[in-house]
């Protein structure tokens, strides 16, 4: 953002009746709730879509169990549809790690295979990528992608890591710990030219992104919907091309297993799989409301402003303005600087996610990269100017007085 550039508040997005959107969602209105990219937050008519499920479910399993798998094919054609791929290559898993996992633990054996992630990947994902990596007596490359790389930077720090040696790229399309995108179309076409299985961490892409398949060659892909989409928690999407799909199947063996993809996945033994039948009213409720166009400028626009107020706030209590350069940035998210002793660790932010959320009474995402803390901005549809300004004037002060006293803390003998 340039020092001229000023962005105004939003007005706020109000529901059919004039009400206040928030008031479509349970959130609890004692907390200020600026952390929605994390966990995601679902609607009241989800939730109330999937109660109704569950009790049809406990009223009488015998017939809803086998009945399920055809359900479940019913709603991968409507979450296809809303990601703008085919149903046959959607198979319904709890989240983007266990989607990951699947990969994984289906991928054939390569001795000495190596995997190339980058230093933004997710934790999880990438632990999982080092076990995968011993087993095959390999090791896993780590791309270094400056935070303010822009496209082609970016490409060329994943694409110098890649060899005959490398057996499976894995790359987010848009990063947890620095909210930035990955140029996952020039890296999927150039594993694409190497044959190099490619996977795309697509965690945060469904709903914030209009169209995230869109130009992508990837043999994997996984996408959240329970977090920008509002789904029930524990609905994502795996979306696989190619014929390495044939070789994709759920973590738990049941009576689908002789199926071909994804149609193995629609069964599952005892597993309830309600949020996956009560996604599509979350989708819904979106589009119908304030469509998804609407949502995803609005989101974006609020986030600016988030940004813009929030980094002048903390300028007043460090003395020095920092604006941070993302080099492609993601509508809807963004990062500011946090006092140099504030979250410069995981371990740090996540400690101060717990104190802010305890004390503060604002649940909000801090997050690390090289050893700077950062606060991640994730608005959605039901945040408003006036919880960040709230933040900026009420809980920045206070994390300014906690900075010092760390910075006294280490400086004392």
């Amino acid at each position: 953002m340039s020092e001229t550039e000023v962005t105004t508040a939003p007005s706020p997005l109000m529901l059919a009746d004039g009400r206040p959107a928030a008031l479509a969602w349970s959130l609890d209105p004692a907390l200020r709730h600026l952390n929605h990219g994390s966990f995601g937050a679902v609607p009241l008519v989800a939730q109330e879509r999937q109660q109704r499920l569950r009790a049809e479910m406990e009223r009488s399993p015998v017939v809803w169990f086998p009945a399920l798998p055809q359900r479940l094919a019913t709603s991968r054609v409507d979450i296809a549809a809303f990601l703008g791929t085919a149903p046959d290559r959607l198979a319904l898993v709890p989240n983007a790690s266990a989607g990951v996992s699947v990969v994984y633990a289906s991928l054939m054996h390569r001795p000495r295979g190596e995997i190339v992630v980058t230093d933004h990947g997710y934790g999880a994902v990438t632990m999982g990528a080092q076990r995968l990596a011993r087993r095959w007596g390999g090791r896993v490359r780590t791309a270094r992608v400056p935070l303010d790389a822009d496209e082609q930077q970016a490409y060329q720090a994943v694409a110098a890591e890649l060899s005959e040696d490398t057996a499976l790229v894995v790359v987010d399309q848009i990063t947890s710990p620095t909210a930035r995108r990955m140029p996952v179309d020039l890296i999927g076409a150039e594993a694409h030219r190497r044959g190099i299985p490619f996977l795309v961490d697509a965690a945060h892409a469904p709903g914030l992104i209009a169209a995230p398949l869109a130009g992508v060659q990837a043999d994997f892909w996984v996408g959240n919907l329970h977090k920008w989409g509002c789904a029930p928690r524990g609905t994502a999407a795996l979306v696989a091309q190619g014929p390495l799909s044939e070789h994709l199947y759920p973590l738990i063996d049941s009576w689908g297993a002789a199926d071909p993809y994804p149609d193995r996945f629609d069964q599952q033994g005892t597993v309830d799989a309600t949020a996956y039948l009560a996604a599509h009213t979350a989708l819904a409720f979106i589009e119908r409301t304030w469509g998804w166009g609407t949502a995803r400028r609005y989101m974006d626009d609020l986030a600016s402003y988030a940004e813009q107020i929030l980094t002048a706030a903390f300028a007043e209590v460090t003395g020095s303005d920092q604006p941070v350069d993302v080099g492609m940035p993601v509508p809807g998210m963004r990062l500011v600087r946090l006092p140099a002793a504030l979250g410069a660790s995981r371990v740090e932010a996540d400690s101060l996610r717990d104190r802010v959320a305890e004390e503060l009474g604002v649940e909000a995402a801090f997050t690390s990269f090289d050893g700077v803390g950062y606060l991640r901005l994730s608005a959605h549809v039901y945040n408003t100017a006036g919880d960040y300004e709230y933040f900026a004037e009420a809980c920045v002060p206070i994390l300014g007085e906690w900075a010092r006293a760390a910075r006294e803390t280490h400086a004392a003998p």
